[in-house]
């Protein structure tokens, strides 16, 4: 990234993308990546989960008893720095052939290492650049939208780098904000959203369809 060459981000692998997936909250994310593997919309592969805190990790085992990833507990608490925690993050992906990392409500900045530039993702219930940053997460952002008085809102797969929700942008989903919406509702709607965004964004990696020029990411 950042080259004058286009740079195309490829899986570089004849089988489905291997996915490392990074948690800190429910898991909704990640179950809507198990669900989409397995109805064979998303052609992709979990081969480990990272949960940044202990409630995160068993929510994982308890809600998918019986899979054949390794979930990891890697708290953030007993690091006490970004590089040393992401240092440990990267070391244990190292570990297996994983090709993409996927943050999935993952509330910890990485420092992102240089073998693992492009191969981590983001999804942001909103539309970057606007309401995004280190506190916008959960119901905030949907606050946020709504103070605004904006009439879309929608969600935002990027390239994640060094900071919050400042990665070059692979796609956007938008729905409207409508009348009597509350936090709770907004959310319910751009989740929906994010459902089909994320996988879409990861097949299209995986396809090798991803191209980027400095900041900007071509798509079909």
């Amino acid at each position: 990234m950042g080259s004058d060459a286009p740079t195309t981000v490829n899986a570089d692998t004849a089988g489905p993308i291997r996915l490392a997936v990074l948690v800190s909250g429910g898991g909704s994310t990640l179950a809507n990546l198990v669900d989409r593997i397995a109805d064979g919309a998303l052609k992709a592969q979990i081969g480990l989960v990272i949960a940044s805190n202990r409630k995160a990790a068993d929510g994982v085992v308890r809600r998918h008893a019986g899979t054949n990833w390794p979930t990891e507990l890697i708290d953030r608490c007993q690091f006490g720095s970004a590089a040393t925690f992401s240092q440990a993050v990267f070391d244990r992906v190292r570990q297996l052939p994983i090709d993409l990392v996927c943050l999935a409500g993952f509330l910890s900045l990485l420092v992102i290492p240089e073998d693992f530039t492009n191969r981590v993702v983001n999804i942001h219930p909103a539309l970057l650049p606007r309401f995004g940053g280190r506190r916008m997460y959960g119901p905030q952002v949907h606050e946020a939208v709504l103070a605004a008085g904006c009439k879309v809102s929608g969600c935002t797969v990027h390239f994640a780098d060094r900071h919050y929700d400042t990665g070059p942008i692979i796609l956007q989903r938008t729905c409207p904000v409508v009348a009597g919406d509350t936090p709770e509702s907004l959310a319910r709607r751009v989740f929906a959203e994010e459902c089909i965004a994320y996988p879409a964004a990861i097949n299209l990696i995986a396809a090798g369809c991803v191209r980027l020029e400095g900041r900007k990411v071509h798509v079909p």
